[in-house]
């Protein structure tokens, strides 16, 4: 096995930095301005009061790994905060070469960006300016190949360097993103030069959208995490693997079996097609239950983390209780103005990438064993080093022993899902919230997520239309509505629905948490807390009859419904996923309506009764489990 060290010894350090904004927790609290709540404040639980004075990980790395002449190369450095405003010199044959270009992004680890240009051939050097680090290049006119019979070579194991590296490239990815933005594959966004640093990092063209040899990856949601993963691992030279493992059952969660890493052979012209081949191995690998293994399995793919600012950075998932996966990528900072908002990204069934915010409409939580298979939550990959020359996992003990890796934390085991909600929102908003700013966030979170099922109804209904006389076979028992494939899993919608009413009663709810938890905002002076509710209840009404969504009927017309009037039907989603009624009914049309009336398409009456058998899921917001 050949090993090469493509990262020059780096000095780790201590540095305080600022993930999401300063928690002074002696003073959490509308509460003390507000003489008519009696409740005392509640400290946040220990877990919680994490080092947000964290140890920053100094780290660089050069793209592409062997620039040619004249060629455009990228530094990547990550760190503290002060890592933004550090000196990067980069020595050449011909002297001292200037920044052309430079960008950065906030978080943990921080990091930054500068573009340089390549002069003639030869030996280069990159010192920072800060933390004692630098390393070595060669600009040659010719990319360097490694041949192999495995998939890639393995040069080095993951450490907090690595890991660090890791966080800020899957940030810089994903940097200007937004709740509005998707993607139809994965690989569109690898494709985007300016977001992702290794772009073409082998010089062989191999992230061009166009190119005869390029990444291919189209990941459903629990392929999505491997994917990022085994590309970073890909690009540097790093190990990368994955468990076969069974699908568990209630009592027992899914056990790993057979590990599959990037040794294994592949006999491919390129190292393009070896990874396109791979990553086709890694998606029919892994599964709904590869996310849920048991936290102290040490041989998962995952381990758990604390549900701290610290530790949820880019590249952490979140492994829900039915199956479905998340990647962090991004934080955007409570202000005065806004609550913060900590963005993940996801995949679907038809390939689509798009991202989403943390909240109980998208990021489900149950940890209660009669219900959910395996052990759900925030989760990290466990890091693969090398030993004796051969590839093994990080125990725990060692993870936690390593201060520059995210620790391994149980703090989630058996959490009651009100009390992890409650964490996240103290994590994400650290200082109290104006309630009023609080609830329309909620209601904007909604409404984006209605437009999101528009598409989702729309596809379906352009399916259909396409193919008429088609009957969607609807796969039989309660599990298999909710996990099938095909085209059932491509066009119909109990996940998204199931969300969908979680989400509404979240924003119908929100009143009530001003009741329950008034020390978490910022109350007026002398209102009492059930004068905020009734307040917010009389916002409730007035936005939900502001916004709207409009829907295309089966004649083509456009419905226009706004979230008022969505939240009345609010029954009727619970009967709104099957493709084969049309869309009139998928929108919860009233039976005998004028709007019902164009509806020329229903479900048959075997797969309707089916519909009513798994009602009840649907009715008490839980997911069956699988």
């Amino acid at each position: 096995m050949t090993r090469i060290n493509i990262f020059f010894p780096l000095k780790q350090f201590c540095i305080a930095v600022i993930f999401l904004g300063i928690l002074s927790c002696g003073n959490r609290s509308g509460g003390e301005k507000n003489p008519a709540i009696s409740k005392p404040i509640v400290e946040m639980p220990e877990e919680v009061i994490d080092d947000y004075d964290a140890r920053a990980v100094v780290a660089l790395l050069v793209s592409p790994e062997n620039p040619r002449p004249g060629e455009v190369f990228r530094i990547m450095v990550t760190g503290g905060k002060s890592i933004l405003k550090v000196k990067i010199t980069i020595s050449s044959p011909s002297g001292e070469i200037k920044s052309e270009k430079s960008r950065s992004g906030d978080g943990l680890p921080f990091w930054r960006i500068d573009e340089f240009k390549a002069g003639s051939e030869g030996e280069y050097h990159v010192s920072v300016s800060e933390g004692n680090v630098s390393l070595d290049f060669s600009v040659t006119g010719k990319p360097v190949q490694h041949s192999s019979n495995s998939v890639w070579i393995t040069k080095q194991g993951w450490d907090s360097k690595t890991e660090a590296l890791y966080s800020a490239w899957i940030n810089a990815l994903f940097q200007n993103s937004n709740e509005s933005a998707s993607w139809k594959a994965l690989n569109e966004t690898t494709e985007n030069s300016e977001n992702n640093f290794l772009y073409n990092h082998f010089s062989l063209g191999e992230d061009e959208a166009t190119g005869k040899n390029k990444v291919l990856m189209e990941p459903d949601c629990a392929d999505n995490p491997f994917y990022l993963r085994a590309y970073f691992s890909w690009k540097l030279g790093l190990p990368f693997g994955y468990h076969e493992c069974d699908r568990g059952y209630l009592g027992k969660a899914p056990r790993t079996g057979r590990w599959i890493t990037n040794e294994t052979n592949i006999s491919r012209n390129s190292p393009t097609q070896k990874f396109n081949a791979f990553a086709r191995m890694v998606m029919n690998g892994v599964h709904s239950g590869t996310a849920r293994t048991a936290f102290a399995d040490e041989s998962a793919d995952y381990y758990p983390v604390p549900l701290s600012r610290a530790a949820l950075r880019p590249g952490v998932v979140f492994a829900d209780p039915y199956g479905h996966t998340l990647i962090l990528v991004r934080t955007i900072p409570q202000t005065s103005d806004s609550p913060g908002v900590l963005l993940a990204v996801d995949a679907q069934p038809d390939k689509t990438v798009a991202i989403k915010r943390f909240w109980k409409g998208n990021f489900l939580f149950n940890t209660n064993q009669t219900e959910v298979i395996g052990e759900p939550g925030f989760k990290a990959f466990r890091p693969i080093v090398i030993k004796d020359d051969k590839l093994r996992l990080l125990k725990s003990e060692e993870i936690n022993a390593n201060s520059g890796l995210v620790a391994f934390s149980l703090q989630q085991k058996g959490m009651e899902s009100d009390k992890f909600y409650h964490i996240m929102e103290r994590v994400i908003n650290p200082k109290p919230m104006d309630p009023e700013m609080a609830m329309l966030d909620l209601i904007n979170a909604l409404n984006e997520q209605l437009n999101v099922r528009v598409n989702s109804v729309g596809t379906g209904e352009e399916y259909m239309k396409a193919h008429p006389g088609t009957v969607v076979p609807m796969p039989g028992g309660t599990s298999g509505v909710f996990q099938a494939g095909g085209q059932w899993e491509d066009f119909s919608t109990p996940n998204r629905d199931l969300r969908l009413l979680i989400a509404m009663d979240a924003v119908q709810d929100f009143p009530n948490r001003i009741v329950r938890s008034p020390e978490d905002f910022n109350l007026p002076m002398l209102q009492s807390p059930e004068h905020v509710k009734k307040n917010l209840e009389a916002l409730l009404a007035k936005k939900t009859n502001e916004l709207s969504i409009s829907y295309t009927r089966s004649n083509g017309s456009k419905q226009t419904l706004t979230i008022a009037e969505i939240l009345k039907r609010k029954e009727a989603f619970e009967m709104a996923y099957n493709p084969n009624d049309g869309a009139e009914i998928r929108w919860g049309a009233p039976e005998n309506s004028e709007e019902r009336s164009t509806c020329k398409r229903r479900v048959p009456a075997g797969q309707l009764a089916k519909m009513q058998k798994v009602r009840v899921w649907f009715q008490k917001r839980l997911h069956p489990p699988t």
